[in-house]
């Protein structure tokens, strides 16, 4: 006598590994980094000073600023910084501060999470290192400066994802212990007992309902 196999009934819900329901699951659509890119630069940049210089006593950078926009699939950094070079002239006998404001444009490549996705131009830039001064001299000819100068920046491109997350019943509720309070004594004792009480009950419903053939006595 043969029995014909019949597969388990469908309940209706799908289940994944680690036993978790699809049906519990929802889709959240929101924003987030969904590409990112880094670069760092080393320019060299050529000053010419008002005198002809004997020799460079200092250098610093300052002032940077700078913003970013996306083009295709590079983000465009523009910026502009101050440098200021201490230097000496007439050998050696006078001294004087050059300063001049120096402009880039960078072009940094974008890596995206997930393959490119169609994304927004919300952009935002972080400078890791901000423009500083590697190196100074006086040029061959004796007349300019030629200065190095290092920058690196992070820069991040916001556009929709979605996230899925694991949802519980509506009726799911924490176990609060809640006592009332009362403004006389003799209400706060009798408040109490009922209190102690209710909170008895409140132990004796949960005890019972975890093991219904443990009471007690």
């Amino acid at each position: 006598m043969f029995t014909q196999w019949a597969p388990p009934a469908y309940d209706g819900v799908k289940r994944v590994e680690g036993g978790i329901a699809l049906k519990r699951l929802r889709q959240i659509v929101t924003k987030a980094v969904v590409a990112k890119g880094k670069k760092r630069t080393e320019e060299h940049v050529t000053l010419s000073p008002t005198n002809k210089p004997t020799s460079i006593l200092g250098c610093w950078v300052i002032n940077h600023t700078c913003s970013a926009k996306r083009v295709g699939k590079f983000v465009e950094v523009t910026g502009k910084f101050d440098v200021n070079v201490w230097y000496a002239y007439s050998n050696h006998s006078k001294t004087a501060v050059f300063s001049e404001t120096v402009h880039y444009k960078d072009k940094v490549k974008l890596h995206y999470r997930e393959g490119e996705i169609s994304v927004g131009d919300d952009v935002r830039v972080r400078v890791i290192q901000e423009p500083n001064c590697i190196e100074a001299i006086i040029s061959p000819c004796g007349t300019k400066f030629e200065i190095v100068v290092e920058r690196e920046v992070v820069v991040e491109v916001m556009g929709e994802t979605t996230i899925c997350i694991s949802v519980h019943p509506l009726d799911y509720e924490e176990d609060w212990s809640l006592n009332d309070e009362s403004s006389s004594s003799s209400s706060s004792s009798s408040s109490s007992s009922s209190s102690s009480s209710a909170d008895g009950e409140s132990r004796y419903v949960l005890e019972s309902s975890s093991f219904p053939d443990e009471r007690p006595r």
